[in-house]
């Protein structure tokens, strides 16, 4: 079975297809031994748990109620403070069920991707991503990342460089 292929195919074929319309490489690599959590990716690829780029999804709620996918790209080597991306964003920010993420993006938790969404969600890129020279993000299943620079993933993503650390100072 080829790379791309199998339960998770559609997702990860969706990752390869919206890498290559954006100009990005398409350099998915798959672990059979998985790659859920960013422990388990920075494991399986050879690298530190902070050159990890997570895709956290919150449910981010309008004022006027409307529901938006929000994705934080975040560094593996910390959590996401939700109250950061509620002011960076200017939404009402929820924990997002797995079912709910899965519709809204079209990808299972453990594989959303920074690109390839069914719905366009508000991204923000950690800032803490830029202090490495290479990170690796979700392709679409948990078993698949790619490559990356924090800035190509800031250019591919469509999102905005923000400080969303749970344990940054300020």
């Amino acid at each position: 079975m080829a790379a791309g292929e199998g339960k998770d195919g559609g997702s990860v074929a969706r990752v390869r297809a919206a890498l290559r319309a954006a100009g990005h490489p398409d350099a998915v690599r798959e672990f059979p031994e998985g790659t859920r959590s960013a422990a388990d990716a920075a494991r399986a690829v050879g690298c530190e748990v902070g050159q990890i780029a997570k895709s956290v999804i919150f449910r981010g709620t309008a004022p006027d109620g409307a529901e938006h996918p929000v994705l934080v790209v975040a560094s593996g080597a910390h959590g996401v403070d939700p109250e950061k991306v509620a002011a960076l964003t200017g939404l009402s920010i929820g924990r997002a069920e797995g079912r709910w993420v899965r519709e809204a993006t079209g990808f299972a938790i453990g594989g959303v991707a920074p690109l390839g969404h069914l719905t366009p969600p508000v991204v923000l890129v950690d800032d803490a991503l830029f202090a490495h020279a290479e990170v690796w993000a979700a392709a679409g299943s948990p078993r698949s990342v790619f490559p990356s620079t924090p800035a190509e993933l800031l250019r591919v993503s469509g999102g905005t460089r923000a400080e969303v650390a749970a344990d940054a100072p300020g």
